[in-house]
This record gives structure tokens, C-alpha cells and sequence, in this order.
């Protein structure tokens, strides 16, 4: 994959996962508006969050990391790539269906370890019920995430990243429905979950076959290559549960706080929109780049696809990172603030948001960095640095939540994001020169940090200046479009002055495709 290929890859899926993101606001808002910050709201959140943290488990968090560069080498190596998926899909939907069926049994005691302060309150049973109907939301999001990787090792990036669209278009839609039937709102988004999970891997299934691929259904078992595949698989697994545990780690803490659960939710639906966008869009174009150039033993070409992969990510992370820093509250208040949501439910999250946006440029790095280590079939490492990070989050979550309350959980997030960005950059020396950026990366990356702190201060200004209009109902949101679009073409047009990259480089990724 050429660099610029590289870069429109990344546009694709970062494109499609703006959509999701925009798309993700308008359903969050809903939700708030309907639901407030209230015990509906947190069962929902804890419900939804089950099947999404073990996705990330076994699915995006391990499967995937191990699964991608074999596939990538057995389809540039003419080898039975679509055989080896078939294997794959069997044995990973095994699993799920398995794990689906203990989670039913066992839903009282997974929402006591994901919430404990709910113990005897109304959000602990209404948190069972909605866990049990989204649970098998898990099945289906993983299989289509196992496609997705699938089309993503052959270039194909559209699809997979336009799945996401259709699960937030589905709970809009179900909200819509609701409330003009006069239905339960929460009890509509909850089964309209596993409904979503169905569509969405429908729609990757389809993309597969339309592409040629041919993945057939068959009985599991235990080959060598899948033996091969649970060895590599599984401390990526682990490197996963670390992960999740630190998540749970901080919903814990905000459980035993008012409505901190939801605040902490919709502060990270914020932050996850840039994370989605070029994180996990670079990242899902970058592994089965690295995987193939390294087979190849391409060490210029790996270099340079790692250092463009940083270069693109981090000069539209870190302007976003100082955003949500300088003006969280109007972001919070536009955003979300309507119905049964108050203003100090927006000053609550926009802390949050701040907070979390300090750990933003770690989270994406991450994205950057790990590659390097999964390409080469490395998932020890990864999971060895894991751990620290998640001593580090439970120590500074715990440790502080009695002298500053709830925001220690935010504030655990970020540290230990920070300190999993040193491991993994440390680690990676021993790879040589093609872990180190290049000398463009290190003469670009000083101007996009001086670039996104003229930002902030223009955005300062500007949010001071719009103040009165920010608060104003039906002008709010012209005013944060108005500051938005200040923000963006101040970034740019002084990144383009001072030669922290070219929009030319851009456009011209945007016009070869994805």
C-alpha cells in the first residue's frame, strides 16, 4: 500500500466514522432528553456497555489483533486465506454463543461487578433486564467485526467502516418510533440492540460476498492454524481484559456517585468522536499495511507508512485534544443539554470532556504504536504493558476518588493512557529504524503542537466573545457551528503558514479513494 493510498484508506474509514460519531451525538442527545441523567439512563448505559466491553475482548481487542496479519500473509502468500477465515468465524461464534448463554445466567452478578453502587437501588434490576435482552448484541457485532477485518485486509474499507452508521440510525429510529407509538423509550433502545447487531453484520456478510470472498459455515475444531491462532490470540485477549478492566475500574468509582455513571458515559461519547475518527481509522488501516510490508521485509516502506500514519493522526489530534480542553462546557451544553438534562448535569460532563481530552493524543498514539507489535505477532508485550497501565488506573481511581470524588476515574483514564504510550515507546526501540519516525514527522510535529495552541487561543477569544449567544435557545447551535468553523480554519490556515503539513497532501488522498 503507497502512502498516499495508505492516507486515503484512512480518510474512508475516518470519514464513515465522523458519520457514525455525528450520527452517535444526535442518539446521545435523544437519549438525554428522554431519559436524563437518571436510573433509566444508567441501567441503559451499563446494559450496553456488557456486550461492547467483551466485543472489544475478544473480538477488536484479540481476535482481530491475531487474526490480521495471518490472514494478510496467507492472501499475499496465494495461500487458503478464505479457508483459514472460515475456521475463524466457526470457532469464534462457538465461543460467543457459549459465552451469550452463561452471561444470561450469570447477568445479577456481571452487573454487580460492572456497578456495584447499584446494589438496592432501582438501576440494579432494571440494569439485569436490559443487560439480558442487549447481551446477544455480542455475537453479531463480533462476527461482523471479524468481517470487517476480513475486508479491511483487501483494501476494502467502506462497508466496515459504514456498519457503525447503521446501529445508530437503528436506535434513532427506534427513539422516533417510540415516542410517536407512546412505547417506553429505554425498553425501545434496549431490544433494538441485538436487532442492530443482526443488520450490521448483514451488511458485512454482504460486502464480503460482493467482493469475492468466500467464508463458508462449518463445524469447529482445533486445526493448527487455529492452534496457532489461540496462542497469538490469547494474551492479545488478556492485553484486552487489562483494558476493560480499567473501564470497569472507573464505572465502579462512579457508581457509588450520583449520576456520575452518565456523566462519565457522555463525556467519553465526546472524546470518542476524534478517537473514532483518526485512532482507530488509522489503526485499522495500518496493521495489515505493516503486516504485509514487513513479510516483504520492507523496512523503508514500513518506516515511512508508520511515520505518515503518525504524522496525519496527531496533526488532527492534537488541535481536537486542545478543543475539548479550552471550550468543553459549550461543546456539552449545545450538544447535549435539552429535556430532562440540566445545566449542571453539562458542567459535570464538560469536566470530564477536559480531562479526558488531556489523554486524547495518548489514546491515539497507542493506536499507532501497537501495530508495530501485532504485525510481528507480538502480543506478549503489549499485554505485559497493559497491566502496568492498569495498576497505574487503579491505583490513582481508587486511591483518589475519597478526596476528589467521581472525576478520579477520569483522571485515572488519562494517566494510564499516558503511561502505556512510554511503555509501548520504549518497547518498541528494539525494532530498530523502522519504529522510529522519520525526519519529516520530527520537522512537522513541532508545528501542529504551535499550530493547535494558536487554535486554542483563537478559540478562547472566540468562545468569549459568542458567550452570550452559546446560552441563547434556537442560536445556540449556530453560535457552536460559528466556533467550530473558526476553530477548524484557524488550525489550518496557520498549519498550512507556519508548514505543519499541506492541504494539498489532502485533497489529493481524497481524490484517489479509499
Amino acid at each position: 500500500m503507497k502512502p498516499i493510498r495508505l492516507i486515503s484508506g484512512f480518510l474512508t474509514v475516518g470519514v464513515w466514522t465522523l458519520l457514525s460519531r455525528i450520527l452517535g451525538f444526535v442518539r446521545d442527545a435523544m437519549i438525554l432528553a428522554y431519559l436524563g441523567t437518571g436510573p433509566a439512563y444508567e441501567a441503559f448505559v451499563v446494559a450496553f456497555r456488557l456486550p461492547n466491553m467483551f466485543r472489544r475482548f475478544f473480538a477488536e481487542g484479540a481476535f482481530n489483533m491475531a487474526f490480521i496479519p495471518q490472514y494478510s500473509k496467507r492472501l499475499e502468500g496465494d495461500e487458503d486465506a478464505d479457508g483459514f477465515a472460515s475456521q475463524a468465524f466457526s470457532g469464534l461464534a462457538t465461543v460467543l454463543i457459549v459465552l451469550t448463554l452463561v452471561a444470561q445466567l450469570t447477568m445479577p452478578w456481571l452487573v454487580y461487578a460492572l456497578a456495584s453502587g447499584f446494589a438496592g437501588q432501582d438501576q440494579f434490576d432494571l440494569s439485569v433486564v436490559f443487560g439480558r435482552i442487549a447481551f446477544p448484541y455480542i455475537l453479531f457485532i463480533s462476527l461482523a467485526a471479524l468481517l470487517s477485518g476480513v475486508l479491511n485486509a483487501h483494501g476494502r474499507f467502506a462497508a466496515a467502516a459504514a456498519a457503525p452508521v447503521l446501529l445508530n440510525v437503528l436506535l434513532v429510529g427506534a427513539m422516533v418510533t417510540a415516542v410517536l407509538m407512546g412505547w417506553d423509550v429505554a425498553q425501545a433502545l434496549v431490544w433494538m440492540i441485538p436487532v442492530a447487531g443482526v443488520s450490521q453484520m448483514a451488511l458485512v456478510w454482504t460486502a464480503a460476498r460482493r467482493a469475492g470472498m468466500t467464508l463458508r459455515l462449518q463445524r469447529p475444531r482445533l486445526s493448527p492454524e487455529m492452534k496457532q491462532l489461540i496462542i497469538i490470540a490469547l494474551p492479545a485477549a488478556l492485553a484486552g481484559g487489562v483494558v476493560q478492566v480499567n473501564l470497569l475500574v472507573g464505572q465502579q468509582v462512579a457508581s457509588y456517585f450520583d449520576r456520575a455513571v452518565g456523566w462519565l458515559y457522555a463525556a467519553d461519547r465526546l472524546y470518542q468522536l476524534p478517537l473514532g475518527v483518526v485512532g482507530i481509522a488509522i489503526g485499522v488501516v495500518l496493521l495489515p499495511d505493516l503486516s504485509r510490508r514487513l513479510k516483504a521485509g520492507d523496512e523503508a516502506g514500513s518506516r515511512n507508512a508508520l511515520s505518515r500514519a503518525a504524522e496525519i493522526s496527531l496533526a488532527l489530534t492534537i488541535p481536537a485534544a486542545v478543543a475539548l480542553i479550552v471550550v468543553p462546557f459549550p461543546l456539552v451544553s449545545v450538544l447535549f443539554e435539552r429535556g430532562a438534562m440540566t445545566s449542571d448535569d453539562s458542567a459535570s460532563i464538560a469536566i470530564a470532556v477536559a480531562i479526558y481530552g488531556l489523554g486524547l493524543p495518548a489514546f491515539v498514539v497507542q493506536k499507532i504504536l501497537q501495530p508495530l507489535f501485532f504485525a510481528r505477532e507480538d502480543t506478549k508485550t503489549p499485554f505485559r504493558y497493559a497491566l502496568w497501565a492498569m495498576a497505574v488506573n487503579a491505583l490513582v481511581a481508587i486511591g483518589l476518588a475519597p478526596f476528589i470524588g467521581w472525576i478520579a476515574a477520569a483522571i485515572a483514564t488519562t494517566l494510564a493512557g499516558w503511561a502505556m504510550v512510554a511503555m509501548l515507546a520504549v518497547g518498541a526501540r528494539g525494532f530498530g529504524a523502522v519504529a522510529r519516525f522519520d525526519s519529516r514527522f520530527h520537522s512537522r510535529i513541532w508545528r501542529v503542537v504551535a499550530a493547535s495552541f494558536a487554535m486554542g487561543a483563537v478559540l478562547w477569544l472566540t468562545n468569549v466573545a459568542l458567550a452570550p449567544f452559546l446560552g441563547m435557545a434556537g442560536i445556540r447551535y449556530g453560535a457552536l457551528a460559528v466556533l467550530v468553523l473558526v476553530g477548524m480554519v484557524s488550525y489550518f490556515a496557520i498549519g498550512q503558514l507556519i508548514g505543519a503539513f499541506r492541504l494539498a497532501e489532502f485533497k489529493q488522498a481524497m481524490r484517489r479513494g479509499g
